[in-house]
């Protein structure tokens, strides 16, 4: 009977113990939780700036690799984390969307100082020299390689269409492919943010 009453306590306790903790997140994008690669960067921003991923922590940070000549991909990845921002309120005070190019040799200081804020003027717009952005592109595994045009400047880039999205201590946990619409980052956002 002294076993039987024991061992019922500790299941009691266990289960009191249990209730106390958060129940796990559940992300709408793909949750990169663990995972042991885009660790950082070292950038500049559309300002003149140098920046590191250390330089948002306390934020949700999301990040996007793409250039601003770019047709598709990149304007409407843009205008849905500006739909994003809107959505979150007072919220998106507290997450920060960066923009990396992959195509440096065009996307000067100045191009990406007009381009980027005109999506939402908190934006911020990094590049590097064709060496680190390589390096960068490495470190997030981001795909980008230049397509041909019919002039020497008129090339395109193809490059991953999705975002990586870091939580206020300044680890990545989420992917978030292209296309999806603002509901789902907005959701997973919010998760981050509490």
């Amino acid at each position: 009977m002294k076993k039987l009453l024991t061992l019922l306590l500790l299941s009691l306790s266990m289960l009191l113990a249990a209730c106390g903790q958060k129940p796990p997140m559940e992300f709408k994008n793909t949750d990169l939780t663990g995972l042991d690669y885009a660790k950082g960067f070292n950038l500049t921003d559309h300002t003149g700036k140098a920046r590191t991923l250390a330089d948002f922590k306390g934020k949700a940070v999301v990040v996007f690799f793409g250039y601003t000549q770019c047709p598709d991909v990149c304007p409407t990845t843009m205008a849905e984390m500006a739909a994003v921002m809107q959505q979150l309120g007072p919220q998106a005070d507290q997450v920060q969307v960066l923009f990396v190019t992959v195509d440096p040799e065009r996307d000067t200081q100045a191009l990406l100082a007009e381009y980027v804020p005109a999506f939402d003027k908190r934006f911020l717009g990094l590049y590097g020299t064709p060496a680190q952005t390589l390096e960068v592109a490495k470190e997030f595994k981001v795909f980008f390689a230049k397509v041909p045009g019919k002039t020497a400047g008129s090339y395109t880039v193809d490059h991953t269409a999705g975002s990586y999205v870091f939580d206020k201590q300044g680890k990545l946990r989420l992917f978030v492919r292209h296309g999806l619409g603002p509901g789902p980052i907005v959701h997973d956002l919010k998760q981050l943010l509490s």
